[in-house]
C-alpha cells in the first residue's frame, strides 16, 4: 500500500554498530536499501569495510557489501532519508545532544532502544523527541521478538513498527520487509515501549529462577504474571491492552525469557547461581538492559501507583544485593488474590 504524497525511503543511516544495529543494517540492505552504518570503534568500522563482517558482535555472519561503514557521523547522516538510532537507552540523551543538529530535518527516526530513562522516567521516543527536537510523528519504535543473531542468520521473524503517525510507520515497513523479516504496524507507541522495557526485567527473573534450578512451572508463572505487570503499567500510562497480547508484548516476552541468546536471561541464570551483578556482566561480556530497566521501571511504577512484584523482586536482587532465593520467597509469600 502506498499513500498519496508519501515517498519511498532508500537511503538509511544506522547510528550504532553493535549486534542489533548491525543486524538491522543487514535487514535494510537485504531489502534493497542503501545503508551507511556508523560505528564508534575504528576496528569495527575497518572490519566491516574490509571483511564485510562484525565478528565481535555477530560471529560467522557475512554482511552485504552494500553496507558502507564509517566513523564519521556527519558523513553517515548526510542526505539520509531515514535515521536509525541503535544506541543504548541510558546514553540516548547524551548522544543526541551531541549530534542532533546533524539529523536531517525530515524523514523517520527509528528507535531500536528499549528502556525507560533513569531519573526522568521518559520512554526513548520521548527522549528522542525532546532532546533531538524531533516531532513525535517522525519517531518510529521497532520492537518485538528481535534476537539479533537469529535475524542476522536470516531466520524468519515478525516484528512491530510503532508510530503515532500510521503513514510514517508504513513507509518504514515498506522499506525493510524481506523474505525473513516481516514487520507489522501499530500506533500504540506507549504500549510498545513499556513492553520492550519490562520484558527484559521479566527475562532476568526467569533466568534467576533457572539458575536456582527451578523448572518450567516457575518460568511459565513468571512470564504470565510478568505479562500482567507490564500490561497494568502500560494501561495506566495510556497504552492499549491488545498491544501486550501481540508481538511487542507476548511475542518479545516469550523470546527474551526463553532463548539462551537473550543477554538478560543469560545474566539472570548467573545471578541465580550465586554470581554478583558485576561478575555476571564480566562473564557475559555485556550489560543486560534489564539490570538498568528494573530500576527505572520500578521508579515509574511507584510514581503511578502500580504494584509490580516481579520487577520489585528483581530490583532487590540487582541493586540491593538480596539473595536470589529471596526473590522467589517474596513472590510466593504474597497474599492470595484473584487472578
Amino acid at each position: 500500500m502506498t499513500y498519496p504524497g508519501s515517498t519511498a525511503l532508500h537511503h538509511f543511516a544506522v547510528v550504532g554498530a553493535g549486534a542489533w544495529g548491525t543486524t538491522f543494517a543487514k535487514v535494510l540492505a537485504d531489502a534493497g536499501r542503501e545503508v551507511v552504518l556508523w560505528g564508534r570503534r575504528d576496528s569495527v568500522v575497518a572490519e566491516i569495510t574490509a571483511d564485510h563482517c562484525n565478528s565481535g558482535y555477530l560471529p560467522g555472519v557475512v554482511l552485504p557489501d552494500t553496507i558502507t561503514a564509517t566513523g564519521d557521523l556527519e558523513h553517515a547522516l548526510d542526505g539520509a532519508d531515514a535515521v536509525v538510532l541503535a544506541i543504548p537507552s541510558q546514553s540516548m540523551r547524551e548522544n543526541l545532544s551531541v549530534f542532533r543538529d546533524l539529523i536531517p530535518p525530515a524523514g523517520p527516526v527509528i528507535s531500536l532502544a528499549k528502556g525507560v530513562e533513569i531519573g526522568t522516567g521518559l520512554r526513548m521516543s520521548e527522549v528522542i523527541s525532546s532532546v533531538g527536537r524531533i516531532s513525535g510523528e517522525r519517531v518510529v519504535v521497532l520492537s518485538g521478538p528481535n534476537l539479533a543473531r537469529e535475524i542476522a542468520a536470516g531466520q524468519p521473524t515478525a516484528t512491530v513498527l510503532s508510530c503515532v503517525d500510521h503513514v510514517t510507520a508504513v513507509r518504514v515497513q515498506q522499506a525493510c520487509v524481506s523474505g525473513y523479516f516481516r514487520p507489522y504496524t501499530i500506533t500504540d507507541v506507549i504500549g510498545t515501549e513499556i513492553a520492550g522495557t519490562t520484558k527484559n526485567v521479566i527475562a532476568l527473573a526467569t533466568g534467576i529462577a533457572e539458575g536456582l534450578g527451578l523448572g518450567l512451572n516457575t518460568s511459565a508463572s513468571l512470564i504470565t504474571r510478568g505479562l500482567n505487570e507490564m500490561t497494568r503499567l502500560g494501561m495506566r500510562l495510556g497504552a492499549r491492552p491488545e498491544t501486550f497480547a501481540g508481538l511487542a508484548g507476548l511475542g518479545d516476552l516469550v523470546a527474551t525469557c526463553s532463548s539462551p541468546l537473550s543477554r538478560n536471561r543469560s545474566l539472570g541464570v548467573l545471578l541465580g547461581q550465586g554470581r554478583s551483578v558485576d561478575e555476571a556482566q564480566e562473564l557475559t561480556g555485556t550489560l543486560a538492559e534489564g539490570v538498568v530497566s528494573c530500576r527505572s521501571t520500578r521508579d515509574l511504577a511507584l510514581r503511578h501507583g502500580i504494584d509490580m512484584p516481579i520487577t520489585e523482586a528483581v530490583f532487590q536482587v540487582c541493586h540491593r544485593h538480596a539473595p536470589p532465593e529471596q526473590m522467589i520467597r517474596a513472590l510466593m509469600d504474597r497474599p492470595p488474590t484473584p487472578e
